[in-house]
């Protein structure tokens, strides 16, 4: 698979609202909020285009009984996949257009994480251009190697986690 970054595009906001009312119609009751997270819900942030999109719900044990209706959506279920407590589901084999990241209401710290990190890029532009620009770098350095992409990534990931936290702390 190609690594791919590009400009922002207006239509991501627009994407994620179209998908994000049919995850509303798989998950039901379950469903407490929804957000548009990484790079796409950042307006002038360079990204891969891929929407995620993380629900947060009751009870994250139930979501296993959804994949089938992710499955008709075109979505794979990947279970945990990596992440304790969360539900990943991708959309798109050759070229990949969602991501679904869901947690349960008791995972706070993983949708605080994610949540802290989209808001501060938003109120942050030199550091959402920076992020940016990394990777650009990255993509062009790395075009089919999605490893070394998220390596190069990394060190800067955890420090923008870092701040957005602290950040986050202080201003809200």
């Amino acid at each position: 698979m190609k690594v791919e970054v590009v400009d922002y595009n207006p239509e991501w906001p627009i994407l994620f609202r179209e998908e994000a009312e049919k995850i509303k119609g798989i998950l039901g009751d379950e469903l407490i909020e929804i957000h548009h997270i990484g790079s796409t819900s950042v307006e002038n942030l360079k990204a891969k285009p891929v929407i995620d999109i993380m629900p947060v719900v009751r009870d994250i044990t139930k979501i296993d009984a959804c994949n089938e209706a992710f499955e008709r959506l075109g979505y794979e279920p990947k279970g945990e996949f990596g992440i304790p407590g969360r539900r990943f589901f991708r959309k798109g084999i050759e070229v990949r257009t969602h991501h679904v990241h869901i947690f349960d209401i008791s995972n706070s710290k993983e949708v605080k994480r994610h949540l802290a990190v989209r808001d501060y890029l938003r109120t942050h532009p030199q550091d959402a251009f920076e992020y940016g620009e990394l990777k650009s770098k990255l993509a062009a350095q790395y075009p089919s190697d999605i490893e070394a992409y998220c390596d190069g990534k990394d060190a800067f990931v955890k420090e923008l986690e870092r701040k957005a936290l602290k950040w986050n702390e202080e201003f809200n």
